[in-house]
């Protein structure tokens, strides 16, 4: 369990990855590293999230390996290169990846379950009430909530919106994300 005492604890913003840190691939899945693009905006809202003392972490739903359309190892790859790629042009790396697989050995739960934060919350000493959840799903918002985060913000698509999963903050595209995240993070909010 992390350090209870609050002047240990460190802020973070939780990433979903498919829709907010590269581009969605639809109904489906990212297979392989030749098939992940990076969303216009993100590396600014990276930057942004670290200039401010933030740690970044990505919440990841990647059933595709449990369903066998690709291996373990292969997601790894990609997680792999994407961090090489952010650190390239940031000199930062996520400073955590947790993705629910739908292997029967998966040691996490499946979103909207709050339990892949709690594992970061747990590996990373973190301050949920200071931390935010970007993502582009009502299980992604919903998840922040079940946590107790302290705010999220919805990339919209064309799904529908259950009531329940209204974020705090909703934008229609990654690239304005930068500029959300450096007055909700400069300000502490």
């Amino acid at each position: 369990m992390p350090d209870s005492n609050p002047k240990f604890l460190k802020p973070c913003v939780f990433f979903d990855r498919d829709g907010v840190v590269n581009q969605s691939p639809g109904p489906g899945y990212v297979l392989r590293w030749e098939d992940f693009h990076f969303n216009p905006g993100f590396i600014d809202a990276f930057k942004t999230v670290k200039a401010n003392g933030y740690l970044a972490v990505i919440i990841t739903s990647q059933k595709g390996v449990g369903k066998g359309l690709m291996p373990l190892s292969e997601l790894n790859r990609i997680h792999e290169n994407m961090q090489q790629f952010i650190e390239s042009e940031t000199g930062e790396r996520f400073d955590g990846i947790f993705a629910f697989t739908g292997l029967p050995d998966c040691p996490h739960q499946p979103k909207p379950n709050p339990e892949m934060i709690f594992a970061a919350q747990t590996a990373l000493s973190l301050d949920l009430k200071a931390s935010w959840m970007i993502g582009d799903a009502d299980r992604d918002i919903l998840m922040g909530k079940a946590a107790g985060l302290g705010g999220t913000i919805r990339i919209k698509t064309d799904k529908p919106i259950d009531p329940e999963a209204i974020a705090n903050h909703t934008l229609t595209n990654i690239i304005d994300l930068s500029n959300i995240l450096t007055d909700k993070l400069s300000a502490g909010n």
